[in-house]
């Protein structure tokens, strides 16, 4: 079984921006709700299809599969009412590797950081960039924010 433990956070000032190259993703929902989440992404020319469940705030069951671009294509274009684009940053620090998200549209000017480990409880060190944390804070998944823009709230 597939569990992905992750927190996430807020990012301040602009030093993370010199650190790495950004790549864009589009990612559409078919399904948002906290319980489960299905969920098409194309990053260049490769594309998943990932289906999420709720565990704890920072635990969530994930199950990832890779499809056909052309395939992806057609999902987001015609089965998720939900979308969001983004730029990812990829930033290596302490051992770890923190993906910083730069939304656009409606969800500009929000920027959040998360890192991925393998338990809830590893201690990682944190960059000056990194501000507070919105683990628990539902209103920052990427679920939530295809259906309600951060220029909304």
């Amino acid at each position: 079984m597939s569990i992905e433990i992750e927190r996430r956070f807020l990012v301040q000032g602009d030093a993370w921006r010199a650190l790495a190259q950004p790549q864009t993703l589009q990612q559409g929902y078919m399904k948002v709700d906290k319980e489960c989440s299905i969920r098409v992404r194309i990053a260049g020319e490769q594309a998943w299809l990932t289906i999420k469940g709720f565990i704890s705030d920072v635990s969530r069951h994930e199950f990832e599969y890779p499809v056909p671009l052309a395939h992806a294509q057609t999902m987001l274009a015609e089965m998720c009412p939900f979308k969001l684009e983004k730029h990812r940053y990829a930033i290596e620090y302490g051992g770890f590797v923190f993906d910083v998200d730069e939304y656009f549209g409606d969800n500009a000017p929000l920027i959040v950081a998360e890192i991925e480990l393998s338990d809830e409880n590893t201690p990682f060190a944190k960059p000056e960039w990194l501000g507070a944390e919105i683990t628990a804070d539902g209103r920052f998944s990427n679920a939530y924010l295809s259906k309600h823009p951060y220029s909304t709230w």
